[in-house]
């Protein structure tokens, strides 16, 4: 029981983080879950607080008609590399996989926060990065359940405003949790008592969203591309200390 209340707590966390910065609640949850379940399980039980809040941020601001044509390639191949990866999840350390994730965050985020004014890449740069950039991020959704590397730090790069950033990674994540939601139940890692307790999560998840939305909206822009950073960099770094203490 005590671990049900504590799983509870971590969503609020992981929602709260997620409110602010419009990203982070899958990896905050799965690496904090996962202390408490196996990988696959914590996964498992982010998936429906992670699609409702990614629903609601992805359909909600009026700017994915804007976003979504600049995405698309990219979001495309991230689908792509997400449901190749979930089907081999079991065979794979989820741990070394995390820490190499979290080392990655750190890394891209060391960099943002030291050279905050390096250009955006040009638009014949985009087209070209955006395959591999998908790819890369769906296989790493596909074995970590995080959708953040090179995800978020890409869309930052391009300089996509704050509200574009918000609502299109949330309709990144809608189509990423979809589609590992179908490789693991077919996979059968998803029983009817882990979606139950999935759906469970939903409200302490909301619950810190709502809360976090309420600081990012007083943020100014710069400010805000600080933030997230700040919060790519100390996920990074749990990560890779979970990982590889």
């Amino acid at each position: 029981m005590a671990d049900v209340f504590l799983i509870g707590l971590i969503f609020v966390l992981a929602g709260f983080v997620k409110g602010v910065a419009g990203f982070g609640l899958p990896t905050v949850s799965v690496a904090l879950v996962a202390l408490l379940r196996p990988i696959p399980e914590a996964i498992a039980l982010m998936l429906v607080p992670a699609f409702v809040t990614n629903l609601w941020q992805g359909l909600a601001g009026g700017q994915l008609r804007v976003v979504l044509p600049r995405i698309a390639v990219f979001l495309a191949c991230a689908v792509v590399g997400t449901i190749a990866a979930a089907w081999h999840l079991a065979a794979v350390d989820g741990r070394l996989l995390s820490g190499l994730l979290g080392l990655s965050l750190l890394a891209s985020a060391t960099l943002a926060l030291a050279a905050p004014n390096l250009p955006a890449p040009g638009h014949a740069l985009e087209r070209l990065l955006a395959a591999p950039m998908g790819l890369v991020s769906g296989v790493l959704a596909g074995f970590t359940g995080s959708f953040l590397v090179p995800a978020a730090p890409w869309l930052q790069a391009i300089r996509l405003p704050r509200e574009q950033f918000v609502q299109g990674y949330g309709f990144c994540v809608i189509l990423i949790n979809a589609s590992l939601t179908l490789a693991l139940a077919l996979g059968g890692v998803i029983t009817g008592d882990i979606g139950a307790k999935s759906v469970l999560a939903l409200a302490p998840a909301f619950a810190g969203m709502l809360l976090g939305q309420k600081l990012r909206f007083s943020l100014p822009e710069a400010r805000f591309r600080q933030v997230v950073q700040v919060l790519l960099w100390l996920i990074g770094a749990w990560l890779a200390l979970r990982a590889f203490r």
